[in-house]
């Protein structure tokens, strides 16, 4: 690669502060909290809009997966006129709240829409970043704050005949802006996330036939949606500032926790009553809000699936699709894939337009230009949904062509395994930082807690290196290898990696697996990030 900064010093178009990456609830963030203390800031987004991944998720059924007004910010002129229409909301509403923050922020003015950084160099003597755009632009900055979100790089599967298909095909993650139309249609979804799960829903309903391939069963949890009224929500917001100090100090960022206790340490008949509360209030509540050990302790682990087991296959009509939907001996500890909230996705099977194809015992050879062709025969359709996931985590920052101080590019030095002090920034790419990244809570905390809680730290941490006269801060390599350590033990004390998840990167052919969050919870790790601070930034070098 020619270096950029040898080859484009005529196409910059000034400097800056800082440069953000995203348009997200991170991105934003940034951008309102950085702004407000001087510094001069720009956004870069590829879509459109604001909203980050939900200008992307635009599938049918797309929808929140943590309550609000959890999945909010937490600043009171922000949600102080702003009310919802569901517990749970859709892609299209949550698109309006954003369009409510900018409103009340006027946040666009400093948002590059419609553009997509697709490189960054530091140039060591002006302690800078030249990041350059696909429109050919490139810009100086002093800092890069990353927010590419955890699912910036969609995963398309490696099946033969893909392009062949003469259908209408699309990923979850690149829907068309326009929508789709699934009334009369044979509709065939590859995957069973939470993408998967969704459209499901959906195409059960009007498609003509829609034929579901599964590998893994997805333990799906009831998501108990509700509609909201202003006049609820007016009594509930009374409680609001007390949630969001709550959602600050819990596990995963939410404003409840488990309850302390060892599964095994109580009755049959208590271990029940506690899993009953927990499912009946719907959400994530009964994969976090139960006890201590669910997700460290198999035989504790084990007590949760089978209720989970239990309550699922009662749903079921035909004793075999229960069996494939909720097998009596569980495919992987309950919790350790990211549990999908559904709606109706069980009873989808008991209707006679919908069918489930276990890829495990037929597995797909290719697609045709008609369909998918399985070890037992072929499928027609008419549209192809491709619910495959994500390179999540790391790969929208491997997207980048970030090469900092020794060569290598971001992505050639996480070839062998992810190294990230405090989740945030990488030895060799000094003033390059990133939120809701690798080794931080990410995937384990709800994205606006974690929005604000890493945040902070960044604006915090850019505001002291201004006032103490600092052009430069990077982590060290000591210190990132003691973070990547502390990580993996963690991990191993948990029952994470007894599962091929994204969470370990085992979903994308080639990745090094590792636990790519960290498992410690977020009152920890906001203890550890508090403590580099408080001691000038330990783990880092400044200069």
């Amino acid at each position: 690669m020619s270096s950029i900064l040898e080859s484009t010093q005529s196409s910059e178009t000034g400097e800056l502060d800082a440069v953000v990456i995203g348009a997200g609830f991170a991105g934003l963030y940034q951008l309102y909290q950085l702004r407000k203390r001087g510094f001069s800031v720009r956004v870069i987004e590829a879509g459109a809009e604001i909203g980050g991944i939900w200008y992307w998720n635009c599938y049918p059924g797309a929808r929140v997966d943590s309550h609000v007004p959890l999945y909010e910010y937490s600043m009171e002129e922000l949600w102080r006129d702003w009310n919802w229409s569901e517990r749970f909301p859709a892609w299209d509403e949550i698109r309006e709240y954003f369009q409510h923050v900018d409103e009340r922020l006027d946040l666009s003015r400093d948002i590059v829409f419609n553009t997509r950084v697709t490189a960054a160099e530091f140039d060591q003597e002006r302690n800078q970043w030249l990041v350059s755009t696909d429109d050919g632009k490139v810009v100086r900055t002093g800092f890069v704050i990353a927010c590419t979100g955890f699912a910036a790089k969609h995963h398309m599967p490696d099946i033969e005949g893909l392009e062949d298909f003469e259908g209408v095909c699309h990923h979850t993650g690149l829907w068309p802006q326009e929508g789709l139309d699934f009334a009369g249609k044979r509709v065939g979804v590859i995957g069973t996330g939470a993408s998967g799960v969704q459209v499901v829903q959906e195409a059960s309903r009007d498609a003509a036939q829609l034929t579901v391939f599964q590998r893994t069963p997805i333990l799906a949890l009831p998501m108990n949606q509700q509609k909201l009224d202003a006049e609820t929500q007016q009594r509930m917001k009374a409680d609001y500032p007390a949630v969001f100090a709550k959602r600050r100090v819990t596990f995963a960022g939410y404003e409840f926790d488990n309850n302390g206790q060892s599964a095994l340490d109580v009755s049959p008949s208590e271990r029940q009553a506690v899993f009953e509360e927990a499912w009946g209030k719907g959400g994530f509540y009964f994969w976090l809000g139960t006890y201590a050990d669910v997700l460290m302790d198999e035989e504790a682990n084990l007590t949760a699936y089978e209720f989970w087991r239990d309550k699922t296959r009662q749903r079921i009509k035909d004793p075999e699709l229960a069996e494939k939907l909720a097998p009596q001996v569980p495919p992987h500890p309950f919790g350790v894939k990211r549990p999908s909230l559904e709606q109706c996705y069980y009873e989808a099977f008991n209707q006679a337009n919908v069918s489930l194809v276990d890829i495990q015992e037929s597995p797909i050879e290719k697609i045709t230009a008609t369909g998918v062709k399985t070890q037992d025969g072929i499928h027609e359709f008419d549209i192809l949904v491709l619910a495959t996931g994500f390179d999540a985590v790391t790969g929208g920052l491997n997207k980048i062509d970030f090469r900092g101080t020794q060569g290598a590019t971001l992505k050639e030095k996480w070839a062998d395994g992810v190294r990230a002090n405090l989740g945030v920034a990488s030895a060799g790419f000094p003033n390059l930082m990133f939120l809701y990244g690798p080794q931080s809570p990410s995937g384990f905390c709800n994205g606006p807690t974690c929005a604000e809680v890493q945040g902070d730290w960044v604006v915090e941490c850019l505001e002291y290196l201004r006032d103490h006269g600092h052009a430069r801060i990077e982590a060290t390599a000591t210190a990132e290898k003691t973070w990547s350590d502390h990580v993996d033990e963690l991990a191993g004390a948990t029952l994470f990696p007894k599962a091929a998840s994204w969470y370990m990167g085992a979903n994308i052919p080639g990745k090094r697996q590792q636990l790519l969050n960290y498992p410690g919870g977020l009152p920890l790790y906001v203890e550890k990030c508090r403590e580099s601070a408080q001691n000038g930034y330990a783990g880092f070098e400044i200069k």
